[in-house]
């Protein structure tokens, strides 16, 4: 089964109509539109963010009606392959990102994509992931794709991606499983608030597990796709976790910009799309310790 991308919707909704029926065991290639829904082209400049509609983001190619799948059923999808687009974009978006008030200017970026996607004349790693996919709320009416909830949807774990294995509890009869918002690449904390944003083909097989739901979507990763080497890590600490992620991606950005000439701002971009925002610690009462990773050797 192929599924083209036009086959999309802009929230989750449990009364959308299914556009196919997948039986457990079966495999799709579904097709999937950039986070911008096509308001991007490689021609587009930064002038163009202020225009950006927000009606019109992260559209996702669904639903899907899952033969069998119950409510307190696990849906499970094994993503098989994510075929990315052959350029992607990269923007700071005003009033969006962990440092908003830091870079409330619009910037966008274009990369091209092959082997590794090329930002700022840099060689990113491309790193395929799935940034939303989810099943539709129990809960009646329109609900926004942007946050993320118990039922999936715009997870952004770097991780769903080739070789993954993403299970998710059912919260309405078929599942009605949809997906969209591929990266070419993106970095833990996506801290600008985008990553490489692109179109992709999903090919991926889904299963049903009778009684076993998860509370909260789980993720089985693929090794192979895990990013390591040297990096740069910086720190942030204190007794409020966003502050110690916001202090964390300052310091890092300051550390591109003086290590590089990388004007602020993009190197802002590049953190979102090549470094690792990770809670190191949660445990040390009063202080928590938030790093962010960057590989040595892109800047280096």
């Amino acid at each position: 089964m192929h599924i083209r991308r036009t086959q999309r919707h802009h929230v989750w909704d449990n009364a959308i109509a299914p556009v196919a029926t997948l039986a457990p065991g079966e495999e799709a290639t579904v097709e999937t539109a950039d986070a911008g829904g096509g308001q991007f082209s490689p021609a587009s400049t930064s002038a163009d963010v202020p225009a950006l509609d927000f009606t019109r983001i992260n559209p996702v190619t669904g639903p899907f009606l899952v033969e069998g799948a119950e409510p307190g059923d696990a849906l499970v999808v094994d993503l098989l392959d994510v075929a990315v687009g052959d350029w992607g974009w990269t923007a700071c978006i005003p009033g969006f990102g962990l440092l908003a008030d830091d870079f409330p200017d619009p910037r966008l970026r274009i990369s091209k994509i092959a082997s590794t996607a090329d930002l700022l004349g840099l060689a990113v790693p491309v790193v395929p992931m799935v940034g939303t996919i989810g099943v539709a709320p129990p809960e009646p009416g329109e609900h926004s794709v942007v946050p993320p909830r118990r039922w999936g949807g715009n997870l952004d774990v770097r991780h769903i991606g080739p070789g993954a294995r993403l299970v998710l509890p059912v919260g309405v009869p078929g599942a009605l499983l949809s997906l969209g918002d591929a990266h070419a690449a993106m970095g833990d904390g996506e801290v600008c608030g985008t990553g490489v944003e692109t179109e992709a083909a999903v090919r991926l097989r889904v299963d049903v597990r009778k009684g076993a739901a998860p509370r909260t979507p789980v993720i089985e990763t693929d090794p192979r796709a895990q990013r390591t080497g040297a990096a740069l890590a910086t720190t942030g600490i204190g007794p409020d976790l966003h502050r110690a992620a916001r202090d964390a991606t300052r310091y890092l950005v300051d550390e591109i910009s003086a290590r590089t000439g990388l004007d602020p701002v993009d190197a802002y971009l590049l953190a979102s799309v090549a470094a690792d925002l990770k809670v190191s610690q949660v445990v040390d009462v009063p202080n928590w310790t938030v790093t962010a990773h960057l590989e040595l050797s892109l800047i280096s």
